[in-house]
């Protein structure tokens, strides 16, 4: 490791280089600039717009229609992406509900027991009830008309048992569909939701109309709805590749390096995940990195859930939103992705102390700089803010000290650990406007997986610029970044390897 005080004997080991005197970075040269730094604090969560959009969205659904008992329930569609309402389903290759059950939804229950919410009406032909309507509707099932048992109403949604948090059971009468098409011929249905409502939400009233009775046919009524939640609830399991940072809290994020947010249908964490997974890469900070999944209340009840996304991983200090007016935040939890990369922004490198302002090294622990025969520190960790893109170190390509003209190769210092055949997604950023413009007009760099290039940029002169790539796994994979030419110099810092 080099010091600045230890960097004066090295003096002249320096050059003048091409067009004018450019101190070399090991000599702790100042940058040529372009533009302004990028600035990633300043893109912190649109807590108006949620808000805003969270009261216009309508998810509210339940039993009606001409549907049969039994439907697979769907899959996970996004209700609003940005503050702009739509109606897409979630890009995961799952088909349905019942595939993803263990994966999704608030919580799941550990046994058939539920705990009554509250107790219908409606027991004669002047007193109706109404049945649910309300946010992450399943699917129903019917059960026998000769009994009123929330066991068997449970244990009739077997495929869904993972998922279903709440029931909401009631008669529905005069439905001729129910009567004489379905094969169970019973009226008592069975709503799955997996989310818990309460009687507040009962909005679709049958009644009975004289003049239609004598025209017609007696229209369907309802009687003795009642609701029921399950007694036992878990977390939901995290998502493969993602990690939980904290949660359930009644906070949400307000933090820095916001890309967006969804709503969707169900409080799904796998849902969530992939949207982050398919988020457009942010100009500035790049993937998707971070998720944060709540469960938005309005006058109490459910009404959306919330999948904000970041490319800075928050945590716990900044979930301090916890509602604006009538809408209230519930079942805050945030998941970053895993990065296969060990410390892929070269932090782990650094001087040892505040009264060391630059050191650099040709590798540590985690990463490994190689020059070719004859090539003296040709590829660098730098721990010096300056140079970097965020936080304080960064990998230099090309002689530290200007003393020759070869391209060096910086790699992790062991391979990483993928999982063959897994798609992974490369991230990483560079630059190469240290020199200014005419020196730094031939700046290049190769991207290497295990032995093959995949990519070779010329960026000429540039500031910090993001870069993705897919690359397929074979195990024990090995990554290498090849390029710089002193003058040229190629900055790179932020790499990220994320399983897809």
């Amino acid at each position: 490791m080099f010091s600045l005080s230890r960097l004066l004997t090295f003096a002249g080991l320096a050059v003048t280089l091409a067009e004018c005197a450019i101190v070399p970075p090991a000599l702790q040269g100042v940058p040529a600039t372009i533009d302004s730094p990028p600035d990633f604090n300043g893109s912190t969560t649109d807590t108006s717009s949620i808000v805003s959009t969270a009261l216009q969205v309508n998810q509210k659904g339940g039993a009606t229609g001409d549907a049969p008992p039994d439907e697979p329930a769907s899959s996970t569609t996004v209700t609003a992406v940005d503050g702009d309402l739509v109606n897409a389903t979630v890009p995961t290759v799952t088909a349905s509900r019942r595939d993803v059950a263990a994966d999704a939804h608030l919580s799941r229950r550990n046994n058939s027991n539920y705990d009554l919410v509250f107790w219908g009406t409606g027991t004669g032909p002047n007193d109706r009830d109404a049945a649910i309507e309300g946010t992450a509707y399943l699917t129903y099932t019917v059960v026998s008309n000769a009994t009123y048992d929330i066991d068997d109403c449970s244990l009739s949604a077997t495929a869904l048992k993972d998922v279903v948090i709440f029931v909401n059971l009631y008669y529905e009468l005069w439905n001729p569909l129910l009567d004489f098409v379905f094969s169970q011929q019973s009226n008592l249905k069975c709503a799955a939701y997996g989310d818990v409502h309460n009687a507040t939400e009962k909005v679709m009233l049958y009644v009975n109309d004289a003049s239609e009775r004598l025209t017609r046919r007696k229209r369907q009524t309802l009687e003795q709805s009642t609701g029921w939640a399950a007694k036992s609830l878990v977390d939901p399991p995290t998502p493969p590749g993602y990690e939980l940072v904290f949660g359930p809290t009644d906070g949400a994020n307000n933090a820095p390096g916001y890309m967006g947010f969804a709503f969707i249908d169900q409080y799904d964490v796998a849902a969530c995940a992939a949207l982050c997974d398919t988020r457009g890469a942010d100009p500035v900070g790049g993937a998707c990195q971070y998720f944060n999944i709540w469960r938005a209340l309005v006058d109490g009840v459910p009404t959306t859930y919330s999948c904000a996304m970041y490319y800075i991983v928050a945590d716990a200090s900044t979930a301090v939103n916890f509602g604006q007016g009538d809408l209230q935040v519930t079942e805050s939890r945030g998941y970053s992705r895993k990065n296969v990369v060990v410390d892929g922004g070269f932090e782990g490198y650094t001087c040892g102390g505040l009264d060391v302002p630059l050191c650099f090294t040709q590798g540590y622990a985690n990463w490994q700089g190689t020059s070719p025969v004859g090539g003296n520190f040709d590829a660098s960790i730098f721990n010096y803010q300056p140079y970097a893109h965020t936080g304080n170190s960064v990998g230099l390509l090309g002689s530290a000290f200007g003393s020759d003209q070869l391209s060096g190769t910086i790699a992790p210092a062991s391979p990483l650990a993928t999982v063959a055949g897994q798609s992974y997604t490369l991230q990483f950023f560079h630059s190469s406007f240290y020199s200014g413009a005419q020196a730094e007009a031939s700046a290049s760099m190769s991207i290497i997986w295990n032995g093959v290039t995949i990519d070779t940029i010329h960026p000429g002169f540039s500031q910090w610029t993001g870069h993705q790539y897919t690359v397929t796994a074979q195990g024990n994979d090995l990554l290498q970044f090849t390029g710089g030419s002193a003058p040229a110099y190629v900055f790179i810092d932020d790499i990220a390897l994320f399983p897809m």
